[in-house]
């Protein structure tokens, strides 16, 4: 999968800067600088394929899913892993709230999952 950061000229995010992110078949997920035509971080916490990726609403962080059932939530700034979930099933889809304050994943065993980042 590949999504854009919701930042830079023309966004909510103006100041900040455009990213692209990359979710692989390797178990990786690239972070790119747009501008400068550059990988920036990658990031290597999962250990199967990574299918789903989601910018938070302030681009600041990143959830990545993937068939590991692990949920991730990194810093885009550095590239830190900043918490964990294990979910019942392989991840397939991620997505933010509105208010980013929580993710929701949808997973193989036909669950969702949804965790509130403010516990």
């Amino acid at each position: 999968t590949i999504k854009w950061s919701p930042c830079g000229p023309g966004s909510a995010n103006p100041t900040q800067q455009l990213l692209l992110a990359t979710a692989s078949f390797d178990a990786t997920v690239k972070l790119w600088d747009v501008e400068a035509g550059g990988l920036m971080h990658s990031l290597e916490a999962h250990t199967e394929a990574v299918y789903s990726v989601a910018f938070s609403p302030d681009g600041r962080l990143m959830a990545t899913g993937s068939f590991d059932k692990m949920l991730h939530i990194w810093s885009v700034a550095d590239g830190q892993l900043l918490r964990t979930h294990e979910a019942d099933g392989g991840i397939f889809e991620v997505c933010w709230s509105k208010t980013g304050n929580k993710v929701a994943a949808s997973t193989s065993n036909r669950t969702v999952t949804v965790l509130d980042l403010r516990s």
